[in-house]
């Protein structure tokens, strides 16, 4: 029984040829934003003046609908929300900063994005729904797992390797994992103690806010939440302690850390930033960064959620992103396009992890074994991948366990066709994310070129309301879009598209959204 016994061979190449094409216009410039911003706008706070209770997130979440159900006239669904919203007034002057300190503000988006997903999308409009480009991940289908690691899944179930295990995960997926985090920043060299493995990027972030949060007193200063932001994230630390939800600005691709250093405290106990910005593709800097980790108090965890870092020309990561107080996440999710697997790790001091093993061995046991070969192996093909090599050798065989029962032949050529995968794949993503902006730059829309990840913001003209805005356009086009109140966009008709979709779905949905856009306009 060896790894790789099974020669896999690569998936072929799902690149269109329209797309490719499309891909090497340049986008129609009036089309394009080089800017994002995001403020409280009027509807905002005029749904926190009508709440009887501003602090019950289900009322916020019901006025919110019932308003765009009143607006909607005969179109709409849930009559009873819109004579909610016919039964409210004004009750008080709310400003924009007690919504952005608000613990119901959090609590209120995540209930509209249940909703959005449970209740409406995928509940009473999913027959509506033609074609899906707001569900946020890649085509498994066609865009997933390289057979090189879906080989490892097989051989941990031949190896029945579905047992207990240390509670950070498998030694030599963690010194798999150091080695090649190792690899992506200058100046740093990780140890398997460096390393825990999780259940995903939304479980490292609840467990890291939960070990952090659990005893700091309610009077310490609010943790600060970047937006926008992943409302299940954002969620999972308001739970435990106050939030400040700071907005961040972005342009030519470069999010605007400043307004989250101006909002440092002594005693911030925890910061969560994305590094890359959901849906604006837009990075934060590693200038921004070093100046994030020099200004906190060392006692402030700052949590970087890197998943989004793909799909994009990373500037040299800094060696700040290593510093004791920082914790790094990543996840098959996105770059691995394996979000169902609930599969990551996140890197931090190892004071902290060793901390860490006590509460999540208390807490759940640890992560599944079943896919600790999966992440051992992707880890150090990546390594491979960033440093250059071309071609394994007898030191990348001697990484691996000698009960792996590997040479070097099929070592060679699971690589080859691990290479082979992952760079189509970049490719193909990459090429439909820049053909949608080319095609979505021609439409009424402004479009915000994106330059990582797979998710592209839109600004649509005639609606002052993202989730208005989802509901006519299911409805006239067949076509669903993502709110970007559901991000925390809170103003205007900020759409976010996923455009890692096979072209024979994406093509006539553009063409269907250009033709509503036009004709509405």
């Amino acid at each position: 029984m060896t790894l790789f016994d099974s020669l896999a061979v690569p998936r072929p190449s799902h690149a269109s040829p329209e797309a490719l094409a499309t891909s090497r216009r340049t986008p129609r410039a009036t089309g394009l934003s080089d800017a994002f911003t995001t403020r409280v706008d009027e509807r905002v706070l005029d749904v926190f003046a009508r709440a009887r209770r501003p602090d019950d997130p289900l009322e916020l979440r019901d006025l919110w609908l019932g308003r765009v159900e009143h607006e909607l006239g005969q179109q709409s669904y849930h009559t009873a929300l819109a004579e909610t919203w016919r039964g409210s007034r004004p009750l008080r002057t709310v400003e924009p900063e007690q919504v952005l300190s608000s613990r119901a503000t959090v609590r209120f988006v995540k209930e509209l994005f249940n909703w959005y997903f449970r209740d409406d999308l995928y509940g009473g409009l999913r027959n509506q729904a033609q074609y899906i480009l707001s569900g946020g991940a890649v085509d498994e289908e066609r865009w997933g797992l390289p057979h090189s690691l879906k080989e490892c899944i097989r051989f941990a179930l031949d190896r029945d390797w579905y047992g207990y295990s240390d509670s950070r995960g498998r030694y030599p997926a963690r010194e798999a994992i150091a080695a090649y985090e190792s690899a992506r920043l200058a100046g740093v060299r990780y140890l398997p103690e460096h390393v825990a493995m999780t259940m995903g990027g939304t479980f490292a972030v609840s467990t890291i806010a939960d070990f952090v949060l659990h005893g700091v007193s309610p009077a310490t200063a609010p943790a600060l939440c970047a937006v926008p932001n992943y409302p299940p994230l954002v969620e999972t630390i308001a739970r435990r302690h106050g939030v400040q939800l700071v907005p961040l600005d972005s342009a030519h691709g470069r999010t605007d850390i400043e307004p989250l250093i101006a909002a440092l405290t002594p005693d911030t106990p925890l910061v969560l930033l994305q590094t890359v910005g959901n849906p604006t593709g837009a990075a934060v800097t590693e200038e921004g960064l070093r100046r994030l980790v020099r200004a906190a108090s060392p006692s402030t965890v700052i949590v970087l959620d890197e998943c989004h870092e793909w799909l994009g020309e990373y500037e040299e990561r800094c060696a700040e992103r290593a510093a004791p107080n920082v914790v790094r996440v990543s996840s098959l999710s996105k770059t691995w396009s394996a979000p169902g697997l609930k599969a990551g790790w996140f890197l931090a001091d190892p004071a902290f992890i060793a901390e860490y093993y006590e509460y999540a061995s208390s807490s759940f046991g640890g992560p599944p074994s079943f896919f600790y070969t999966i992440v051992e192996v992707l880890a150090r093909m990546e390594r491979w991948l960033i440093t250059g090599l071309t071609e394994p050798g007898t030191g990348e065989l001697k990484e691996f366990e000698a009960s792996y029962g590997l040479d070097l032949e099929t070592l060679r050529h699971a690589f080859r066709t691990y290479r082979t995968e992952r760079l189509r794949r970049v490719s193909d993503l990459t090429a439909l994310r820049d053909a949608a902006t080319v095609r979505l730059a021609d439409t009424p829309a402004r479009v915000l070129r994106p330059h990582f990840s797979i998710n592209t913001a839109v600004e649509l003209p005639g609606w002052d309301d993202s989730y208005h805005c989802f509901r006519d356009v299911l409805r006239e086009t067949g076509v669903s879009l993502f709110p970007g109140l559901l991000t925390f966009c809170f103003s205007g008709a900020v759409m976010r598209i996923t455009t890692a979709r096979p072209w024979q779905d994406l093509a006539p949905a553009l063409d269907r959204l250009d033709a509503y856009l036009r004709g509405a306009a």
